[in-house]
Formats: structure tokens, sequence, C-alpha cells
């Protein structure tokens, strides 16, 4: 009988060594760096210590290891032991407003025409519709757009995550004195579309009438398919591509004259970007749902999750499949909770065959069992579910004594969300070290603090328990971001907005 063959460990080196000729396992490297940091965040040793504090009169952004302040202008970074100023951009008037901003990061298969698009990079709109491009690390201004003079351009999106973004303008809403006026609006919204790395112009359309009906409440774009909401409650799915094949008149490049603007470049200013995508007649619709709060595509095999617009269907979400609009076995999903926000659903940031749904009290994890070519509908099955351990039997009591002096006990029955029960608030998922970051309040009504529970992402078991040093009060918006060694949690209070810094440290025994 052969000897046991003893497992060999291999160094960085020979890894990488080899990967390079194609040898099976050999890139598991950065895994298992991962797996060693997971380890060594969740010995008992670890913990994470509020270490930063930072306050704002206007909204703070976190993106991948730096924190935004006033209107990213200011950025912080939160790379080394405790937050510092990475930079400043230079003071702004009021028309150059940074309004939205997105964080591009440089692809490392392609070589690129500049050295600079080889680093992240800040795209930014401002408000007198400059589209600007500046560096992530330094706040060098690299790149800048002129987009028109005629539309006032507000928002940025991802089309698809590094590849393709979009612009949308202010939505153009009919007013009653412009309908007793007799004023027709045909046109919600424009929306202008890019290419990055490099930065290239695919085209500027319209959201009008004439293509997509009346009635349109909103316009969102993802994965090459514009989602179009209406009034109604409908929402459709058009597909972008068909959109470029049928109606583009003239491709643009920036920089380059183009006989739309009579042989002036494009993208200069004032002459902006001309429509260069003119709609003129009704678009196959590729999806149509009713849906009280809009539709989410994800999952594998494709499934969307809507609710039902009608009343006693409130708080339930149905789960169907995107080919041929089939409900899954087991696909209609309800907490059956009484409180004030409903629950959330949405499909796992981390894994395309699975989805959370969050209460109050409870935390599903749920699975899509299912083929692609499958004549059999999917299945839903519960993963796993948490639980916020409750004694529900007894209901709470009032005590009050009659002028008589008789005690009187009035007994009522707590929301599901009530603040004075621990309550599972906001949940966010580490995908790289496997790990669900779920946000409990501890139900102090007073000064209710938060805690994060870390629970393994593919079991549900619990790792452990974070305290957040700071009051957590619900009445308020909150964010919660979670990356690696680095906990974030931005809050807003009235006209103020807040943001703590955690890092994980040794701690004495």
């Amino acid at each position: 009988m052969a000897p046991r063959r003893r497992k060999s460990i291999v160094n960085a080196a020979e890894l990488l060594n080899l990967r390079s000729r194609g040898i099976a396992d050999a890139g598991s490297l950065y895994r298992r760096c991962l797996k060693l940091f997971r380890d060594i965040l969740l010995e008992d040793s670890r913990a994470f210590v509020k270490v930063w504090s930072k306050t704002s009169k206007s909204s703070i952004m976190y993106e991948n290891g730096n924190i935004y302040f006033d209107n990213y202008q200011n950025c912080y970074s939160c790379v080394h032991a405790e937050p510092h100023c990475l930079y400043r951009l230079s003071k702004r008037s009021k028309q150059e407003k940074i309004k939205d901003a997105l964080l591009c990061q440089s692809p490392l298969e392609k070589t690129l025409p500049s050295t600079s698009d080889h680093f992240p990079s800040l795209l930014t709109l401002t408000s007198n519709n400059w589209l600007r491009r500046f560096s992530a690390e330094t706040g060098k201004e690299l790149q800048s757009v002129y987009l028109s003079a005629h539309y006032n351009f507000k928002y940025l999106g991802w089309n698809a995550s590094q590849e393709t973004f979009y612009i949308k303008t202010l939505q153009n809403k009919e007013t009653p004195l412009g309908r007793q006026a007799g004023i027709a609006y045909n046109t919600f919204v424009y929306l202008a579309v890019f290419n990055v790395f490099p930065l290239q112009l695919v085209g500027v359309f319209e959201i009008n009438t004439k293509g997509f009906g009346s009635g349109i409440t909103d316009v969102v774009m993802s994965q090459g398919v514009l989602a179009v909401s209406y009034s109604n409650k409908k929402v459709r799915l058009y597909s972008f591509e068909h959109i470029v094949q049928r109606y583009l008149i003239e491709t643009l490049t920036l920089g380059k004259p183009c006989s739309l603007l009579g042989g002036k470049k494009v993208g200069d200013f004032p002459f902006g970007i001309p429509l260069n995508i003119h709609i003129t007649d009704s678009l196959p619709v590729l999806f149509e749902a009713s849906s009280n709060n809009g539709v989410q595509i994800g999952g594998y095999p494709w499934h969307f999750i809507y609710t039902p617009p009608q009343r006693n269907q409130r708080g339930t979400h149905h789960i169907c499949s995107l080919k041929d609009g089939t409900l899954a076995t087991n696909g209609i999903q309800n907490m059956s909770c009484s409180c004030l926000e409903s629950d959330a659903i949405f499909f796992h940031p981390a894994d395309s065959r699975r989805i959370i749904h969050i209460g109050p009290t409870k935390m599903n994890v749920l699975k899509i069992m299912g083929e692609v070519n499958s004549p059999l509908p999917s299945k839903i099955l519960q993963d796993f579910s948490l639980m916020i351990d409750r004694n529900k039997t007894n209901p709470s009591s009032e005590v009050t004594v009659t002028s008589s002096g008789r005690t009187v006990k009035k007994r009522f029955q707590k929301l599901d969300d009530d603040p004075g029960q621990e309550t599972f608030r906001l949940v966010e998922c580490e995908d790289e070290l496997d790990l669900l970051a779920a946000v409990v309040t501890n139900g102090e009504e007073e000064e209710a603090c938060g805690y994060i529970q870390l629970h393994d992402n593919q079991t549900g078991t619990l790792q452990r328990k974070i305290d957040l040093a700071e009051i957590w009060d619900e009445t308020f918006p909150h964010v919660l971001c979670f990356d690696k060694d680095t906990i974030v949690h931005i809050e807003q209070k009235k006209t103020s907005f807040s943001c703590h810094v955690y890092k994980l440290r040794t701690v004495r025994q």
C-alpha cells in the first residue's frame, strides 16, 4: 500500500508561476488569503473599534475604501488605521456643483489609449451639464465633456457595471396649468449613454410617447434593458440594442466634428452633444408586468420579483420565470408581519441563485432551483432563516391608577417593527469574505443602539456580534458598508449627516 500523500504547502511565487502556465487551481492564492483574513476577523482576540467620526451638512458617500464629503469635493481614504484626507477638489461655484458621481475601476485585460485610463477615476456630473472625469487617487481632472445647453441632466447610473453608464435628465412632468393651456408633453426624459475605458459616446435619445406610450413615471437602465414604469402600475422592458440598431442616425465621436452640429466638435462648449437616436414609432415590448413597487430581475435562470398592485396583495411578493412569466413553485412569499415599514425582498448580490427576504423579526435566504431549458417550473426553497427571538405570547400592557385607587391594566399588541423591540434594520453582504452582516436594534426606545450580527453566507450560522457605539435612530435613514476590515455607518439626522468608521483591532484578553 502506497504511503498517504502529505498535503503540500505552496508559496505565493510558485502559485503565480503555476497560474501563468494555466495549471488548474493555481489561481487560488487570493481566495486563500481571504479565507485566512476571515479566520482572523472572527477570532475572539479581534474586535471592530470605532476610530473616526465626521459630520457634514451635505450627503456622504462611501465607495471602494473612500468616503466623499461636500458633494464629492473632499475625499477621505479608509485604507489606513484611521481615515485621512486623500485630496480636495478646488473650490467651485454653485453652477459647477457636483450632482452625482460614479467610481470607475480600470479593466486589467485591456491596453488603453491613455496612461491615466489604467487608474481608478471618478466620473462626475455638474449642475451646468459638464461630465468631468477625475483621478480617484489625486483628484486631478483628466477629461471633460459638455453635455447640452438645452437639457438639464441630473442622474448618473450604471447600465453594465464598469462598462456602460447612462445620464438622465430631470423628468418633464405635466402640470395642471399646462394641461389647461393644452400644452402636450411628449418627452419624459432624455438619456445619454456612454462606454468607459476609454470614454466613448453611444448615443443620446429621448423617452417619448411615440415610442413608449403615455403615463410614464420613471425610467431606469440595466444590462442593456430600459425599464419604464407607468402611472397604471405597469412596468415594461425595452431593448436598448434594438433602439440603437433601428434609430441611430449618426455615429458620434467625442472631440470630433459631426454634421448634426454643423461641423462643430462633439462635447465642446457650448454645442454639447446632439440627439443622434430618433425614436419615431412604437417599440416592441420585451416584457410587461403590473407591480405596486417596480420589478426586480435577477437569479439563474432569469427570474423577476414583483408585488401585485391589488390592495389585498400588499406585502406579497411573486417570484416568476422571466422566460414565460410562470410562477415558481412556492414563488409567493409573504412575511405576514404587522409593521409601518414593509418587508424587503431582493436578489442576493453575490449569488445568482439566491434571494434575501427580510422583515422586522425574520430574514429568509431563498434558493432558486431550476434549469434554463427545463419545461418544469423552477422551485423556491428556503436555504436558511434567521430569527429574532421575541416573547409574543404576552402582549405589552400599560398600567394606570384611577382616582379611587383602582389599578387598571390596558393590554395592547405592539407592531413588529416597534422601536421598543429588537428588530432587523439592514443587511449587507461581504461577498469576498462570504459573510452576511445584519443590523439589529436593541429595543431601547429612548437611546436605542444597534449591533451587527455576522452570519456565514452559506449556512446562516452566527459567527460574531459587533456593537455600534452611536445611538441608532430608526426614524432617519441609515447606510451600512462592510468592506473587509472596515465598517462604515452613515446616518442622517434632520439636515445633518454623520459618518462613523470602525476598524478591526487586536484587543487585550
